[in-house]
């Protein structure tokens, strides 16, 4: 089975990515996970790695309600970037509206929507779901 190596949680709720990067090291779900607290943070990172020739994120935990860059309009910027590497984004996010679920379900590079809070066996699906993609 393979390790995904580099995660990014992209959120604003301290509380939620403290016991996400808890279970994370819990689990040894992943070599390394980086924090931003919006999307804005992280698009601005992955151009940055995109222009220096540095790896990319193998995977994406992405809230939808943020501040200044919410998980939508990162989405859309993702989406007009010229990647090569198959990063595989999850929605997590404590919406339980149905059309948001609609939304996300009809973008390509969204491969779940999972609702907050996000357990142990969440990650472990994710972890099988990753290895299948590989």
């Amino acid at each position: 089975m393979n390790k995904i190596k580099k995660t990014y949680i992209i959120d604003d709720d301290p509380i939620y990515i403290f016991g996400l990067k808890r279970i994370i090291n819990q689990t040894d779900f992943c070599d390394s996970a980086d924090v931003f607290n919006n999307g804005l943070e992280a698009i601005t990172k992955i151009k940055e790695l995109q222009t220096e020739n540095k790896p990319l994120p193998d995977l994406i935990l992405l809230d939808i309600n943020m501040p200044i860059m919410d998980g939508w309009e990162f989405i859309e910027e993702f989406g007009k970037l010229d990647i090569n590497k198959s990063t595989i984004i999850y929605i997590i996010s404590s919406s339980i509206d149905p059309s948001d679920y609609e939304r996300a379900m009809r973008i390509n590079e969204v491969k779940s929507y999972i609702v907050k809070p996000i357990k142990p066996e969440d990650l472990g699906k994710i972890a099988v779901e990753f290895n299948q993609n590989m």
